[in-house]
């Protein structure tokens, strides 16, 4: 029996890491920066929310992807200290940034990727001069609406 509707959502999983790739890339051509040496900070590495298991994540696909257009990407989550070593994956070795108001602006995007109930979302958006949200987990933050893409 044919099963082309699980097969398109297959096809559709598996192109997303490039189109939200593709959204940031136009936010930080919109502030006039390229994404080669962007400073990129992905919120959450584990495959779902407030879990610390990132099998699977989509995170992994995204961090290959900024790191082959030569971004410097850095990662954030309290429920995965330190990046494992993932078998299909070429990322190396990182520690999870602690999100100060310091770090937040020093980088060029903050990409939500997971959206753990422990990150502050108001205080990212404040703090950060561009926000890729996939998880639409900035819907009840008030200022800096302009700095938010959906993706």
């Amino acid at each position: 029996m044919p099963t082309r509707f699980i097969e398109l959502a297959g096809e559709i999983n598996t192109g997303m890491p490039q189109y939200v790739v593709k959204r940031l890339i136009e936010g930080l051509n919109d502030q006039g920066r390229p994404l080669n040496g962007s400073r990129i900070c992905i919120l959450g590495v584990a495959y779902k929310k407030d879990v610390d298991d990132p099998r699977e994540s989509p995170s992994f696909a995204l961090m290959e992807l900024l790191r082959a257009g030569h971004a410097i990407v850095s990662y954030s989550d309290p429920h995965v200290p330190n990046l494992p070593r993932m078998r299909n994956h070429d990322v190396p070795p990182m520690e999870s940034q602690p999100l100060t108001a310091e770090f937040l602006a020093a980088q060029d995007c903050v990409l939500i990727a997971t959206d753990h109930s422990a990150f502050d979302y108001d205080f990212v958006v404040r703090h950060a001069r561009l926000v890729i949200d996939t998880r639409n987990a900035t819907q009840n933050v008030r200022e800096g609406r302009h700095k938010i893409r959906k993706a």
